[in-house]
């Protein structure tokens, strides 16, 4: 198969896998998913699920967010790490919102980024997410399978949502970027991976992670 047919490969098989897809974190509007896209950075998204809940009854909107200082809000998401940056993030960014917006979350890719602790990973979520504008945020999972399905070279994220944004119609992005996560995570992961489960990377797998995969892993009788 060329590019364009692993593409179409991925885009039929994640169809029926996932023919509905959950959303990862729990949140009820732009603000709240914001902040969880936020706290989701090295941490994963069950742990944020479990540590919105107590920051969201205390603050789900940027007024009453500022009304805690940071140092309120970093002992709420410690659970989550990299609480110092995270809590200035969140405490800066419903200041802006306040004072800039009208307490009301932009959508706009430059206005998500000026925002502290907001890179463009978080900006293309919530763009998609919230705003169903197209995006294709990149994380680990996605970055891993695109390079196992020989579909990016695997360099960086930033080369990997290029390809990703090229090789599939912009119609698909906002779904399939989810179904590629959920897949990521549940039938090619990056420890205690199971080639036989996974259908497409046993399918259209890039030829040196097949031989890799066979040479570390005992033949099952």
């Amino acid at each position: 198969m060329n590019k364009e047919a692993r593409a179409k490969f991925v885009i039929n098989t994640l169809k029926k896998i996932y023919p509905t897809i959950p959303i990862p974190l729990d949140h009820k509007d732009p603000y709240t998913l914001l902040i969880a896209v936020l706290l989701s950075a090295q941490c994963t998204d069950v742990r944020v699920n479990q540590i919105t809940p107590f920051l969201f009854a205390k603050a789900d909107n940027p007024y009453e967010m500022v009304k805690m200082d940071v140092d309120e809000i970093r002992e709420i998401i410690k659970p989550c790490g990299l609480s110092p940056m995270k809590s200035k993030g969140i405490y800066g960014l419903s200041k802006m919102l306040i004072d800039e917006y009208n307490g009301i979350v932009p959508a706009d890719f430059k206005a998500l980024e000026s925002f502290p602790g907001v890179g463009h990973k978080t900006a293309s979520v919530v763009m998609s997410q919230a705003f169903g504008v197209p995006a294709f945020p990149v994380d680990t999972h996605i970055h891993r399978l695109m390079y196992r399905w020989n579909l990016s070279n695997g360099k960086n994220v930033v080369q990997t949502e290029k390809d990703a944004k090229r090789l599939f119609p912009e119609e698909n992005w906002n779904d399939l970027h989810l179904q590629m996560i959920w897949y990521g995570r549940e039938y090619s992961p990056a420890r205690g991976w199971d080639l036989e489960k996974d259908i497409i990377t046993k399918t259209i797998g890039r030829k040196s992670v097949l031989e890799e995969y066979y040479k570390k892993t005992p033949v099952k009788k």
